[in-house]
């Protein structure tokens, strides 16, 4: 087993930025999942000219700049702010993360519980800053493999349920009103039961209450957002979740003279922007627009020198091993393991700047390979698949 990261308990965002090995990580929470435009555009426009240029999406389905500097902060925040990219009230970041599931429209139960949930913002219970909330309440739910605390699904009956994350199932609630109500009510009881000392609720050993009972199964999982085509517009991927301002700013308004009409974007916990009302897939470099291109199956955290706790850099060798290294494959800094939360294939763990190997598992299982360099890396791992 690897050593354990330096857990810092709190996620950072645009207030309260984080230090990192580039400068501060500035993170955005597109309200409900979606950016206009124009905020797209603004957005791009920050990075260029506060930070490093950079955009990434992460896997709760957020945007972060990196490479802001403490002088560079506080009119990046200004501008932020004047665009609605991010509140002009700090206090408003410290409620918890709402993901909603890809795709949703206007008026349908996600967008609609979403709303509410605005709306009642301030009657959740105060919880540690890691806690987020999934609101999933398509036909099937797709955010079973994102990280959630709490989620509002469909059952396998048609009808609504609120679920604890560590639960297979949930309560069921009539609607979506029930299942705000229900959801306030859940975090104010994980808050009375230790949830602060626990911190996430899968981590939670208190049992539910009588009153939510886990009784009641969610439907079978959807699919992903494919790329491509699609009912709202086109799917477009990004490289190990990251992305050039200058890419992004081409896609959503191209100045080579082929003509979109791109009104949003929503962003998704898959490395993947859904370009609203777009009738063209986006031929620009730096994007994926295959759904063959076997970057999709790999997950690779900034890595060193980017993150002040990754040991090695893990994009080189993501790049590297991307094509012939069958199945899902995780390169992570360190233990950490924040690009992926399930376990894969193969993951690859940084380790005093030297690579661990770990089959089947996460970066915190234990390694059949330890203390490897990147070209011994992809040495063992050729062995490996001729003798599989």
């Amino acid at each position: 087993m690897s050593p354990s990261p330096r857990i810092k308990g709190w996620c950072p965002g645009a207030w309260r930025p984080m230090a990192t090995g580039d400068g501060l990580l500035v993170r955005v929470r597109p309200p409900l999942g979606e950016l206009s435009r124009e905020q797209v555009l603004a957005l791009c426009d920050a990075a260029e000219t506060y930070g490093s240029g950079l955009i990434e999406l992460t896997s709760r389905a957020n945007l972060q700049l990196r490479g802001v500097t403490d002088e560079s902060w506080p009119p990046l925040m200004a501008f932020l702010v004047e665009h609605q990219l991010v509140s002009d009230d700090p206090e408003a970041e410290r409620q918890p993360q709402l993901m909603l599931a890809p795709a949703w429209q206007k008026g349908d139960d996600t967008h609609t519980i979403a709303r509410l949930l605005q709306a009642r913002g301030s009657e959740l219970a105060a919880m540690p800053g890691k806690v987020g909330i999934a609101i999933d309440a398509g036909k099937a739910p797709v955010l079973g493999d994102s990280a959630a605390d709490f989620r509002i699904e469909r059952s396998t009956e048609g009808s609504l349920l609120v679920r604890a994350d560590g639960y297979a199932q949930g309560t069921a609630v009539s609607d979506t009103e029930a299942a705000v109500e229900q959801l306030i009510r859940l975090t104010h009881w994980f808050v009375a039961t230790g949830g602060w000392a626990s911190g996430r609720m899968r981590r939670h050993t208190v049992p539910l209450p009588d009153w939510a009972p886990a009784d009641t199964a969610p439907a079978a999982p959807g699919e992903k957002l494919a790329l491509g085509e699609h009912g709202e517009g086109m799917v477009v991927g990004l490289p190990f979740g990251r992305v050039a301002a200058e890419t992004l700013r081409e896609s959503v308004s191209p100045t080579n003279g082929s003509q979109t009409s791109i009104s949003a974007v929503q962003v998704t916990p898959w490395r993947r922007l859904l370009l609203k009302d777009c009738d063209t897939l986006p031929a620009v470099d730096g994007l994926i627009r295959h759904n063959s291109d076997p970057r999709l199956a790999m997950d690779a955290c900034p890595g060193a020198p980017s993150c002040e706790q990754a040991s090695v850099a893990t994009q080189p060798l993501a790049e590297k091993l991307s094509g012939w290294v069958e199945g899902a494959v995780h390169i992570s800094g360190c233990a950490k393991s924040c690009a992926r939360r399930a376990p894969a294939d193969v993951c690859l763990v940084g380790q005093a700047g030297r690579f661990n190997v770990v089959v089947n598992g996460g970066a915190d299982s234990t390694p059949i390979k330890t203390g490897l360099t990147e070209s011994e890396v992809v040495g063992f791992l050729r062995k490996l698949s001729e003798n599989s």
